[in-house]
C-alpha cells in the first residue's frame, strides 16, 4: 500500500486572516447586542400598566439591531486602521506629530 505524504498546512492569506478576526470580534459583539436587547426589554416591562407584545418586539429589535450595526461598523473601522489600509489611502495627509 502506498503511503501518502503528509501535506503542509496552507498559509492563510491576509484577507482570510482579516475576515477571521472580523467574525471573531463580531460574534462577541452580537452577543453584546442580544444582552442589550434583553436588558432594554426588561427595563420597558418593569413599568406599570399594560404592555403590548408589539412594544416588546419593537424595543428588542430596535435596541438589538442598533447595537449590532454600530458594533459592526466600529469593528470594520478598527480592522481597517490596524491593517494599514488607511495610511495607504491617504499618504499625503500629515499628522501633527509628523511635522515636528
Amino acid at each position: 500500500m502506498p503511503q501518502d505524504k503528509p501535506q503542509n498546512d496552507p498559509v492563510p492569506t491576509p484577507s482570510y486572516s482579516m475576515m477571521h478576526r472580523f467574525w471573531r470580534i463580531f460574534r462577541l459583539l452580537a452577543l453584546l447586542s442580544v444582552v442589550m436587547a434583553v436588558l432594554g426589554v426588561v427595563l420597558v416591562t418593569r413599568g406599570e400598566g399594560e404592555i403590548h407584545a408589539s412594544l416588546i418586539i419593537a424595543t428588542a429589535l430596535g435596541i438589538g439591531l442598533t447595537v449590532l450595526l454600530g458594533s459592526a461598523l466600529m469593528t470594520l473601522v478598527f480592522l481597517s486602521n490596524s491593517s494599514g489600509h488607511d495610511d495607504a489611502a491617504a499618504p499625503h495627509i500629515h499628522h501633527e506629530s509628523d511635522e515636528k
